[in-house]
């Protein structure tokens, strides 16, 4: 099955007419370690999902790289701003592995959206998703420690450390490498 589809149906049930719309409107993107899916300034309106390989988020400021998310197997990604309003993307997103991703243009989208409930209710119940884990990511790193945030990490995505730089890994938890050795110590 078509992953973005597979993915798609994990929140709300699509007709078979609509599921078979969907595959005639998706694509898929191969992608080398190293490359850019976006980068800050662009407007790029697919979501997406990965069937293999890895990517992270993140801002790029003057002094560092701060890693705002990690997208695994069966993630559902995109850059909210560009995705959602159509404007310049804040973020960059890079790929960490060989990816190859499943994807469906903002446009088609909206179509899917105006012409089945189905797909209304699966957007609705990802961004409520989305909002879900942004709010317990801000609570994390607000409001506890470092030993704490690290073990959030592991328990969240296990299969990180094996895949992603510790340096990439502190940026995200937002603590210094030192801290994060200090604490995989422990």
């Amino acid at each position: 099955m078509n992953p973005l589809i597979k993915q798609l149906k994990k929140y709300g049930n699509l007709a078979p007419e609509i599921e078979a719309e969907l595959h005639g409107k998706i694509k898929i993107l191969k992608k080398h370690k190293g490359d850019f899916l976006l980068k800050k300034g662009q407007i790029i309106s697919n979501l997406f999902v990965i069937e293999i390989g890895l990517v992270r988020s993140f801002y790029q400021t003057a002094q560092r790289e701060i890693n705002l998310w990690f997208g695994f197997e069966n993630t559902i990604l995109g850059s909210v701003i560009p995705l959602y309003f159509n404007q310049p993307s804040i973020e960059n997103i890079q790929f960490l592995e060989d990816t190859i991703l499943y994807y469906i243009s903002q446009d088609d989208l909206e179509s899917f959206y105006k012409s089945s409930q189905e797909m209304n209710t699966i957007r609705r119940k990802i961004a409520e998703e989305y909002c879900a884990i942004l709010e317990e990511r801000s609570f994390t790193l607000q409001t506890q420690t470092a030993d704490q945030r690290y073990h959030w990490f592991l328990k969240n995505q296990p299969e990180a450390l094996q895949r992603i730089s510790l340096g990439h890994i502190s940026s995200y938890l937002g603590i210094s490498q030192e801290t994060l050795s200090r604490v995989r110590k422990k």
